[in-house]
């Protein structure tokens, strides 16, 4: 058999096992939009999330960030501002959480530490316990970034799609 024959059925028989190895994985059975409405829990805060894939930890806008001790354990203060639906009116929401750790994040305009901390949050009809960096980040459109540590336990993102899902968690109604 000639070496052009041995290549040409090597791609087919690596063709032949993509759809097997594609079935193989499990795929996901929810898919989002890349804007979604979620709410921060038990406050039951509703804010616009941006499912980014390009960020491997969540973050969110933070204003007003001051770091205390509590019972001999690091905590951070802060307010989340949020667009009331009915309103319009920008709203101010308080919130104190436990710092899990803090992560040194590198951008353009050089090295920020920034507080993690743990938050519950409705997709959907869904609840995530899941870690989210702290930072103010000025008038953000979208105060929740979701990034991929997060992603992975939503499902797929599909880029063309927004607000897919209201979010309907029991027993935070």
């Amino acid at each position: 058999m000639g070496r052009d024959k041995v290549r040409l059925l090597a791609l087919l028989a690596g063709l032949m096992m993509i759809p097997t190895a594609f079935s193989a994985t499990q795929s996901p059975t929810k898919v989002f939009g890349w804007v979604e409405e979620g709410w921060l829990l038990p406050e039951k805060v509703s804010v616009k999330i941006k499912l980014d894939t390009g960020a491997l930890t969540s973050s969110m806008d933070a204003k007003d960030l001051e770091r205390f001790e509590k019972d001999g354990k690091k905590w951070v203060r802060f307010n989340v501002e949020v667009k009331d639906g009915e309103t319009g009116e920008v709203v101010t929401i308080p919130f104190e959480r436990p710092v899990e750790r803090n992560v040194k994040v590198r951008g353009a305009g050089g090295a920020d530490h920034r507080p993690v901390v743990k938050l519950q949050m409705c997709i959907g009809d869904s609840v995530y316990n899941e870690e989210f960096s702290l930072r103010n980040r000025g008038k953000m459109l979208y105060p929740v970034l979701i990034g991929r540590r997060t992603l992975e336990h939503l499902g797929a993102v599909d880029v063309s799609r927004t607000f897919t899902t209201e979010p309907r968690c029991a027993g935070s109604e």
